[in-house]
């Protein structure tokens, strides 16, 4: 009894391994345990992921006769589910005689951390016929999951059914799971109808439903909830900023940014990034360097996403040299990094460094994309390149296999029309590979009227 006091606390303690430590020691005093003992030494194996351990403790439980006990199999699938190894845990399962609800959730709970959605459903389906087990909301919060990650929404409507006419209680985890799953299908309002009739609701319940909400556009509703939570996290915060960001409502994203800062909610990455974006397109440099400032002082957990937002900030807000800054100072560079800094340059009056800059791109590995070919487009058009960016356009497909978009036969356009080179424009658009559309004719037209070639 004492032995299994202490293997019982230390198991549940902060170091479960001092459990089997505690329990190679009982052993070692020829000491063989009980049924309890084993139930104890598979959690604590299943905490520290020791499957070894807890294949020798099976191997005895064996030999006393303990493995029939249907408590001590629960544990040991539970053990044999945290470590991974989930063959040995069904032939536990299947070489059972009586079973649970707790088997049947130790089993589905292990496939479902292991991403084997499809054998999760199928052994809900087995356990729907078994007559004296009915699920519970551990059980249905992993088949909704199984259902959200295969586009089971046919099941998932039927689990809904299922919950209703067993009158298996909603708790908050489960209603939380059923908001997301909702949320993923673009059904707010039924999503909605869960929230309202959850009696127990925590921070992540009010972030789901908001969530939602501003996933699909309707953020007065999605405001009017973070309003009337007492209780915000940074997930909160961040979720209606970048809703406003999403939706063009750039000033309402700063607003919302300036009141979280007032509310010592200290910012992760994507709050940072959503609020440079808004920063960018409302022209908010005081804000967005602010937030660079804010980054630097507090130790901010920044990545690339962070830094390519940080140069689309003071590119459009025409700081090109911080955002050359910015730029050189990251560790890890993506080809959206380049791309935003050719760009930025080309808009910011310095073309011919956008140039320099793309064919650094290239020495570096980075493959270009549709995007940065737009902006060594645009530069070789502001610095009259023609010649260039005539090759540029003719390397896309030859070289890095891009076919050339509408976009990119603007640019050819604008890079004639501004050397004045009209007819060679007119000839460019007349064998475009695609239908010119209304944008590449007024270019065209612009360029004519500028140069007063109108005829």
């Amino acid at each position: 009894m004492i032995w299994n006091l202490m293997i019982r606390g230390i198991s549940q303690s902060e170091k479960p391994g001092e459990a089997i430590r505690m329990y190679s020691r009982m052993r070692q005093q020829e000491l063989v345990g009980n049924n309890l003992t084993f139930i104890f030494i598979f959690k604590a194996c299943a905490r520290v992921s020791d499957v070894v351990c807890g294949q020798k403790a099976q191997a005895c439980a064996l030999k006393l006769g303990f493995e029939s006990y249907m408590y001590v199999s629960n544990a040991l699938i539970r053990m044999y589910s945290s470590c991974g190894d989930l063959g040995y845990a069904q032939k536990v399962f299947d070489e059972m005689h009586e079973r649970d609800l707790v088997s049947w959730n130790s089993l589905i709970c292990g496939y479902s951390q292991g991403n084997r959605y499809k054998e999760v459903l199928g052994l809900f389906e087995a356990m729907k016929i078994t007559e004296n087990v009915r699920a519970d909301a551990v059980t249905v919060v992993k088949v909704f999951l199984a259902c959200v990650q295969l586009g089971e929404w046919g099941i998932a409507d039927c689990m809904v059914k299922y919950v209703e006419d067993n009158r298996v209680g909603v708790d908050v985890y489960l209603g939380n799971t059923m908001i997301d799953m909702y949320g993923r299908r673009g059904l707010p309002r039924l999503a909605r109808e869960i929230f309202d009739r959850m009696r127990e609701r925590n921070v992540v319940s009010w972030n789901a439903m908001i969530n939602v909400y501003a996933k699909f556009g309707n953020l007065v509703d999605a405001r009017k909830l973070f309003d009337r939570m007492l209780n915000r996290d940074v997930i909160s915060w961040t979720s209606m900023i970048t809703g406003y960001s999403q939706a063009n409502q750039h000033a309402e994203a700063v607003s919302l940014f300036r009141k979280m800062m007032v509310a010592n909610v200290r910012p992760d990455k994507v709050t940072v990034a959503s609020v440079l974006s808004a920063c960018a397109h409302a022209g908010s440099l005081d804000v967005g360097e602010a937030v660079h400032e804010y980054i630097r002082k507090h130790g901010v957990k920044t990545d690339v996403y962070v830094g390519n937002a940080l140069i689309d900030m003071y590119c459009k807000c025409g700081v090109a040299e911080k955002a050359l800054a910015v730029f050189q100072g990251m560790d890890k560079k993506d080809s959206v990094s380049w791309i935003s800094v050719i760009s930025g340059l080309v808009v910011n009056g310095f073309a011919d460094y956008a140039h320099d800059f793309f064919s650094h791109m290239l020495k570096e590995g980075i493959r270009p994309t549709h995007s940065s070919f737009v902006g060594i487009l645009l530069a070789c058009a502001h610095a009259g390149l023609v010649d260039k960016g005539l090759e540029y356009f003719d390397s896309m497909e030859k070289v890095h296999g891009l076919i050339p978009e509408m976009k990119h036969c603007g640019c050819v356009v604008d890079l004639l029309g501004r050397s004045v080179k009209l007819q060679e424009a007119y000839e460019f658009v007349q064998n475009m590979p695609m239908v010119p559309d209304v944008i590449v004719w007024r270019i065209l037209l612009g360029a004519c009227q500028v140069h007063g070639n109108m005829v």
